[in-house]
């Protein structure tokens, strides 16, 4: 029952950066029965597609190969909120960009890019990268 909220998308150049934010409503601190938290993006005539995710449990982090190296993934734990830094932003990383929490430990190491290890998602917010 908590509400993700997603925030700080907007239109940006070829090149630029972009930081989004999700907010975790209605608690502080840890949130029980979350395993991993990510990001999706989905694009018109695209499936959703898993492109970065934070494991709870000792932080590690998991990259989609078009974003590894220019997106990096963070959390706050006492703000409840996730991060995306986005840099060297290209027309192809143009989305709608989702966070999402999921609730399975096995399935969010084995699968953290997945669309289906995730059963908690926000409303999205507009990435849009042009000249």
């Amino acid at each position: 029952r908590v509400r993700l909220v997603e925030s700080g998308g907007g239109s940006v150049q070829p090149g630029g950066s972009l930081r989004l934010s999700c907010a975790a409503s209605g608690t502080t601190g840890y949130i029980a029965g979350v395993e991993c938290m990510a990001w999706f993006r989905q694009s018109p005539g695209k499936e959703r597609e898993g492109a970065a995710v934070m494991i709870i449990s000792g932080g590690s982090t998991y990259y989609a190969d078009s974003v590894k190296g220019r997106f990096t993934v963070s959390r706050d734990y006492r703000k409840n909120t996730l991060y995306l830094q986005m840099n060297d932003l290209k027309p192809e990383d143009t989305s709608t960009y989702y966070c999402a929490h999921g609730a399975s430990s096995r399935s969010c190491r084995a699968a953290p890019l997945v669309r289906d290890t995730y059963n908690y998602w926000g409303s999205g917010i507009q990435v849009t990268v042009s000249s």
